[in-house]
């Protein structure tokens, strides 16, 4: 085959061609390497410039005592003997008179023998979820709960601890009687679930267990978000042995639904702290005129003497702003933590002093409905018509001296008195005929209500709660256990 004028170039030109690619592949090759090394310094730069921008967690493991070999002190035999305190000695009464129906708090053997809860409330955005991270070392892990600018936490989250990492859901949670959850079941199917557990290894979940509560947002009303909002709070905060009620600097104002929030803190402000959050954001005349806005928005909220103590820093891992106040913020996150050690080292005398408060109000529920029995037996004729008789009680308990007979003879405080009005409808729904009266609440056997729950209130949960101090972990001893053959004494028989 003949060979023209291109075929010619070609062959002519080819040594230059191959040249050529091999030195625009040597190019690429380069170019790719360097690329490679690019992308491998900016990881390295990236991790370098991350370690250099998150904070010292030291103090946290060092207040908190995460560092310390020391394995957790074991009160299973305290717990035992509160427990059966509480069983033989307040729960009779309890159930006798129907106290749960005027308080709705039962409370389970979970409940007795529960870590310390600490319950996280606030307006959306604050930094709630951030503060849980924080506290447990969770930042840029899988397992980090997830924070946003705009409403993120939409569920009640409980984080406890757990063998390994898993996500428990709200129905799981209320159906096991081992937790202390069980009683959620009542608020219905729509809030169990947006409940959801999460159970991690970790040394501080050991010893305390964190409730994440979806953020208040004043737009929105009850009924939007399905299930009683007011009333689930409500319910942890009856069982919450710390409340931190968390703020920030641009959400300061206080609507309805954070005014009710504090109307059902009433009663706990020993337990509330104030957290001022993200307060590196602002400098430092700034901060003060804040924190005055803040005190201003909550003072006609918070009906005591000693106002809350409020924590004022920035609840995250990362460092704080430059040209802020440093030393300040740092001393107060561990003020701040020393109140949650304090709360955790306490767990055991809490406990006893919860049972204790709460064996006081079924003692004072249980004379209070013996007083209203008596009356309405008092008050009774041949000819009376029992409605119309008990009617007149119920709406003017007074005219009838029924709580104050109650002051008068017993060693109630007036302070601790349940509300009137809380009877009426008590005994709308309950048949004062179907009480007996705390005369008739003896037994051969079980002995007086009334003597047990008053033994208990005043001899043997003091001792349990010395024992607890003087540093003895008490144990039922085999008499507690058994009863050694003991009969009970019979106050009514002639000696």
């Amino acid at each position: 085959m003949p060979f023209d004028l291109f075929h010619l170039v070609y062959i002519a030109t080819l040594p230059v061609r191959v040249l050529l690619a091999a030195k625009m592949k040597g190019i690429i090759s380069i170019c790719c390497f360097l690329f490679f090394l690019a992308l491998t310094r900016t990881e390295e730069d990236e991790e370098d410039v991350l370690t250099s921008i998150l904070r010292d967690r030291s103090h946290i493991e060092e207040t908190l005592r995460l560092v310390s070999e020391e394995p957790a002190g074991d009160f299973a035999a305290a717990l035992q003997r509160l427990r059966k305190i509480y069983h033989s000695s307040i729960k009779p009464m309890e159930q006798a008179y129907k106290y749960n129906e005027l308080r709705q708090h039962e409370i389970s053997d979970g409940e007795i023998t529960s870590k310390p809860m600490v319950l996280f409330l606030g307006p959306w955005s604050v930094g709630k979820s951030s503060m849980i991270n924080y506290l447990l070392g969770l930042q840029d892990s899988p397992y980090q709960l997830y924070t946003g600018a705009e409403p993120t936490t939409s569920e009640f989250t409980v984080i406890m601890h757990g063998e390994k990492v898993r996500s428990v859901e709200g129905i799981v949670m209320a159906a096991d009687s081992s937790r202390s959850f069980s009683p959620l079941e009542k608020f219905g199917q729509n809030f169990l679930e947006k409940l959801v557990g999460i159970e991690m290894p970790h040394k501080l979940l050991e010893r305390v267990t964190f409730v994440d509560t979806p953020g208040i947002i004043e737009n929105r009303k009850q009924q939007e978000r399905g299930y009683p909002f007011n009333d689930v709070c409500q319910w942890f905060i009856d069982r919450a042995d710390l409340i931190f009620v968390v703020f920030d600097p641009t959400k300061l104002d206080v609507g309805l639904e954070l005014e009710m929030l504090f109307r059902q803190l009433k009663g706990r402000e020993s337990q509330i702290r104030i957290i001022l959050n993200k307060a590196d954001h602002l400098a430092t005349q700034d901060l003060m005129r804040v924190y005055g806005a803040l005190f201003w928005s909550l003072a006609p909220l918070i009906n005591v003497t000693e106002p809350p103590r409020v924590y004022v820093s920035s609840f995250w891992p990362y460092e704080y702003a430059p040209d802020t106040s440093r030393e300040l913020f740092k001393r107060e996150e561990i003020s701040l933590l020393e109140d949650l050690n304090q709360v955790i080292e306490n767990r055991l005398e809490n406990k006893i002093a919860f049972i204790r408060q709460h064996g006081i109000r079924v003692r004072i529920h249980g004379l209070l409905v013996d007083r209203y029995v008596q009356t309405f037996k008092d008050k009774m004729s041949f000819f009376s018509d029992p409605e119309l008789v008990f009617k007149e009680i119920v709406d003017d308990p007074d005219k009838f001296y029924i709580f104050k007979s109650i002051l008068a003879k017993t060693n109630v405080s007036k302070f601790d008195l349940p509300n009137r009005d809380a009877y009426r409808d008590f005994f709308g729904i309950n048949s004062v005929n179907s009480f007996k009266q705390l005369s008739a609440q003896c037994s051969y056997m079980g002995g007086c209500l009334l003597e047990k729950i008053e033994k208990a209130i005043t001899n043997e949960l003091p001792s349990l709660l010395s024992s607890i101090s003087l540093g003895k972990n008490p144990s039922l001893s085999s008499c507690e256990a058994t009863g050694c053959g003991e009969k009970p004494k019979n106050r009514y028989r002639r000696h």
